[in-house]
């Protein structure tokens, strides 16, 4: 019995051993990440869309660090954010690359919801998630999680999704860049309902 008991306590304080001498070694010898690649997708939309080339925004971003791909493939993040990565890498400016498509203003799907037969297409589809529902029922989309990526219509069998342009609102209306020729629409705010 002695034995044992001895035996169960050399395991232990040699458990307790091994697990300080991992951490001590997870610590010691951390590997950060890229702060380039950090920085580079900081500045991309986050919308996941895969219009790049790249199955996200962190791919692309590694990519752009490694020197891999252009700077203008990203529709999304549009000619301003082209401005902002020349910049940070003190490449010069290029006009947003037509073969990876064209820039939008931010728009969020929208499901109608007297068609949807809930077949769960576009919830696998999402890359972030903002789509709700379940097998034969009706989904809705999450507004504030959707990036506005397109990539849940294609699927959908019944074609009960479109895409809704969000208009700028005093929260998320931002100045044109000097010699930028794109326009942000403002929506004009009801001051009737304010008011009562």
């Amino acid at each position: 019995m002695d034995n044992i008991l001895y035996a169960i306590a050399v395991m232990a304080l040699g458990g307790i051993v091994l697990g300080a001498l991992l951490g001590y070694a997870s610590t010691r010898f951390k590997v950060e990440g890229d702060p380039l690649v950090d920085k580079i997708d900081s500045i991309l939309p986050q919308t996941q869309c895969g219009q790049c080339g790249f199955p996200g925004c962190r791919p692309y971003a590694e990519a752009i660090a490694k020197d891999e791909a252009d700077i203008n493939q990203c529709p999304p993040g549009g000619d301003e954010n082209i401005h902002k990565l020349a910049e940070l890498l003190g490449k010069e400016y290029k006009p947003l690359s037509e073969e990876h498509g064209v820039e939008k203003p931010k728009q969020v799907a929208l499901i109608d919801e007297k068609i949807c037969i809930g077949c769960t297409l576009c919830i696998q589809a999402c890359p972030v998630d903002a789509i709700v529902g379940a097998a034969k029922q009706m989904h809705t989309i999450v507004a504030d999680l959707c990036t506005g990526c397109e990539l849940c219509i294609p699927p959908c069998p019944v074609e009960c999704i479109s895409m809704e342009t969000v208009g700028a609102t005093l929260d998320t209306w931002k100045w044109k860049k000097p010699g930028s020729k794109r326009v942000i629409p403002i929506v004009p705010v009801n001051t009737s309902a304010q008011a009562a």
